[in-house]
């Protein structure tokens, strides 16, 4: 089971991933592993030298009981005091943000692709859809 963010490709280049481990209660591992996850609008932030990921959108489950999970709460990450300081130094740079690439298993536990990225501008964007019409045309 792998959740892609499609449009981070698209929209950003990506300088850096870093993976990253997330807090995740009750019955919201349970929906990750059925698939019930979007991650396309979500963005990673870091508060007090923790990191936290923001709008991920994890569906209640359906077989839960009336202590199910909120679906877009903010959600811890998991990650090294070294690791936090280097994407801080990344994102105090002009154009730099955070952005949630794929969400996976690993042994039975959640992980978080994280890509240090920056925004592409309109021409780059017209750049590839040209170059992958290209590649559509030579197929």
């Amino acid at each position: 089971m792998e959740i892609k963010n499609k449009k981070a490709y698209f929209n950003y280049f990506i300088e850096k991933e870093i993976e990253a481990g997330i807090v995740l209660v009750g019955t919201e591992i349970k929906s990750v592993k059925k698939g019930a996850v979007n991650i396309t609008d979500s963005y990673v932030r870091i508060k007090d030298m923790q990191a936290y990921i923001i709008n991920m959108y994890i569906e209640k489950y359906d077989s839960a009981s009336i202590f199910n999970h909120e679906e877009t709460r903010e959600r811890k990450l998991l990650l090294h005091k070294k690791e936090i300081k280097k994407l801080l130094e990344y994102v105090k740079q002009d154009g730099y943000t955070l952005i949630p690439l794929k969400i996976y298993l690993k042994n039975g536990r959640a992980k978080l692709l994280i890509g240090v990225a920056k925004g592409k501008k309109n021409y780059d964007k017209r750049e590839a859809i040209k170059k992958r019409d290209e590649m559509r045309e030579r197929r």
